[in-house]
């Protein structure tokens, strides 16, 4: 009775070693191979050959202390029963890497696979990788060969065997493990993906660099994120478990391209090279620096190294880039003074926080103290991502921020773009008033000189009078130019605004004060070179450009400019010209490339030509009803005067250009005849 009582007792503590077997219907829970006499080891280079392991007779019992390494396998063998008239199921579980199990069945063998590293349609067991079915019929006695592998770090324990029932307890207690490190990952993927698809809209909506770098931050945090799930046993977005070795070596490269991403956007958001250059330079090559050693890391690990090495380099990289990300921050914050640098403050000091303590849990292996307040395997990962997390809330509070930021500098420029408008407007209203008392007490004196002078001089009293006349009329039509244009102007501001055009409106309002202040210089003056009428040209011609587009091309073709100096014209004559031509042939004009060419022939006497490929004066008349251009009227009205009080001429002459009888725009020629 003793013997019996003593033999179910062992049989129930789960040692089933009878007559040198590992008897499967025998066991309750669980049997650890190691230390197990019916157990044998080979350690052996990982390109051995099944047949080969065979035939070794070097085999050893098997001790837990012997591991496999990079470039060696291990092999354990034993025999396993089931003496039981019923079919039995039992469980191997491996922590390595790469299991794979040759089972003999009658005189074959059948190879199962499983473990992390092997692609999910490949595993034995598609909902356990570290667990391996194993079917025994009745009676049956099978040879058990298992080779044992590693990617890059050995795992804490041996084999073991479960019994069906032991192997669903422990499949339900990883899963209740791991419930909440799987709904934080689900959390952190849900909220990148919300947050990237606000982003992408703001970057369509504006095309800034600030936006694109932010979603490649995301975009690369949202596949680190689904890399980590791929440590959990969630049962959805576990897509890298079909490509577990690429997954393994994207791992480190992802943290480092969306680190590089990161600080391409802090560079942006707060302005940092308006406050020190050298700053800004050190974290742009800091940046490309972790897209080159994403790369490198990458290539090394995929194509070369295979894992060896890979924990080193990982501590490696971070004993040299969190300390020099430390004494970063510690510089923007003393250099940089921008409305947003709160934001970074806060975002850093959690990436830095998470990144340093799941370094130190990664290094010390807390994770895999029973107890602990970090045992779970992920914990490196998940305090990581809560601290990438809270820096993406800050960060995306901060664009919320600049947002406003914009709109503010947005309603100040145009705040003082109405002041500069009023300020102009009087003045102008001031010269108009100036010009006006001018004319009125030029023309009393000349009345009072006409009544006073003697007959004989009549004649001459008369000429002189009707002189000063004209040139009186000059300078009225002269003054009418300044309004006409200035209300084109600021038309052409008005539809860069209301287009949102922000940074086009406020370069064009730097070149237009520059050009306004050359107006108003030549204002007083009766003529001014060609040379000089050039410049002011060319400037607006540009904000022309800057207003129509791409598809609006201009040509000035000049002998030399030295020779116009030689020249003198009216003030602002040939501008009104060009835009007469830009407003009223080449905008309505439907042709994809809009062309104006001015020519100044100095060969013989001055010739200048104003040609455009626009819609020709016929159909710009037409549009002209509701809309008529003085402009190219007080040019032909200042030429009458000039010509008259000068004893040179200007000839004024418009041609229409035709192509097959159809309208191709329009040529006016100015010419020098002395």
């Amino acid at each position: 009775m003793k013997i019996i009582a003593f033999i179910i007792c062992y049989l129930s503590l789960g040692f089933t070693q009878i007559s040198g077997q590992i008897m499967a219907n025998a066991i309750r829970k669980k049997i650890n191979l190691a230390g197990n006499s019916n157990v044998e080891i080979l350690q052996t280079n990982r390109s051995a050959s099944f047949e080969t392991i065979r035939q070794k007779i070097s085999w050893k019992p098997y001790e837990a202390s012997l591991k496999s390494t990079i470039d060696s396998s291990l092999w354990l063998k034993f025999e396993i029963e089931n003496q039981s008239q019923d079919p039995v199921e039992i469980y191997l579980q491996s922590p390595y890497d790469y299991t794979i199990i040759y089972q003999q069945i009658g005189e074959n063998f059948k190879k199962l696979k499983n473990g992390s590293y092997i692609p999910l349609p490949e595993r034995a067991n598609p909902s356990a990788r570290s667990f391996t079915k194993l079917n025994l019929t009745p009676f049956q006695k099978s040879d058990i060969y298992l080779k044992l592998d590693i990617h890059h770090v050995s795992p804490q324990h041996a084999p073991v065997l479960y019994s069906k029932n032991a192997y669903k307890a422990s499949l339900a207690n990883d899963s209740e493990s791991q419930i909440y490190a799987m709904g934080f990952i689900y959390f952190y993927i849900i909220s990148l993906i919300t947050i990237f698809i606000f982003a992408l809209i703001f970057w369509l909506r504006l095309r800034e660099k600030l936006y694109l770098y932010y979603l490649g931050y995301l975009f690369f945090q949202l596949i680190y994120g689904f890399l980590v799930l791929r440590y959990t046993l969630a049962p959805i977005g576990n897509f890298f478990e079909y490509i577990p070795t690429l997954a393994f070596d994207l791992f480190e490269p992802v943290q480092f391209v969306f680190i590089g991403f990161y600080i391409l956007f802090i560079l942006q958001l707060i302005k940092v090279k308006k406050y020190d250059e050298l700053l800004a330079k050190i974290l742009f090559y800091l940046g490309l620096f972790c897209f080159a050693y994403a790369l490198m890391s990458f290539v090394f690990s995929y194509l070369l190294l295979h894992g060896n090495y890979s924990v080193k380099i990982f501590m490696i990289v971070r004993y040299i880039v969190l300390p020099l990300n430390f004494i970063l921050i510690f510089w923007i914050i003393y250099k940089v003074k921008h409305p947003l640098l709160i934001y970074f403050i806060i975002g850093q000091s959690f990436f830095f926080i998470g990144a340093l303590l799941s370094t130190y849990i990664a290094y010390t292996e807390i994770n895999y103290i029973p107890g602990h307040f970090f045992n779970f395997k992920a914990a490196p990962n998940i305090i990581f991502q809560i601290g990438l997390l809270a820096e993406v809330y800050c960060f995306s509070l901060a664009l919320g921020k600049n947002i406003f930021l914009l709109q503010k500098e947005k309603e100040q420029a145009n705040t003082e773009l109405i002041e500069q408008m009023k300020e102009n407007q009087y003045l102008q209203e001031t010269m108009n008033r100036e010009l006006d008392a001018k004319v009125q007490e030029k023309t009393t004196e000349l009345i009072q000189l006409y009544s006073e002078i003697e007959r004989e001089r009549d004649q001459k009293n008369k000429d002189d009078f009707n002189k000063k006349i004209k040139e009186t009329e000059m300078i009225a039509l002269r003054s009418q130019m300044n309004p006409h244009f200035i209300f084109n102007s600021m038309n052409a501001i008005k539809n860069l605004i209301m287009t949102s055009s922000n940074e086009d409106a406020v370069t064009y309002l730097d070149d237009f004060a520059s050009l306004l202040r050359g107006i108003l210089q030549n204002s007083n003056r009766k003529k001014i070179t060609v040379e000089e009428e050039l410049e002011i040209l060319e400037l607006y011609l540009s904000l022309e450009k800057s207003r129509m587009g791409e598809n609006f091309t201009y040509s000035i073709q000049v002998n030399s400019k030295d020779v116009l100096s030689q020249y003198q014209i009216p003030p602002l004559l040939l501008q009104p010209i060009v835009e007469n031509a830009i407003w009223h042939g080449l905008q309505p004009s439907l042709k994809a490339d809009k062309k104006l060419i001015i020519t100044f022939d100095t060969t013989n006497d001055l010739k200048i030509t104003i040609e455009d490929n626009g819609i020709g004066r016929t159909e710009s008349n037409k549009n002209k009803k509701l809309h008529n251009s003085m402009g190219t009227t007080i040019v032909q009205e200042r030429l009458t005067l000039y010509n008259h009080l000068n004893d040179h001429t200007i000839d004024f002459r418009v041609t229409d250009l035709e192509n097959n009888n159809t309208a191709s725009g329009t040529r006016i020629t100015l010419t020098y005849k002395y």
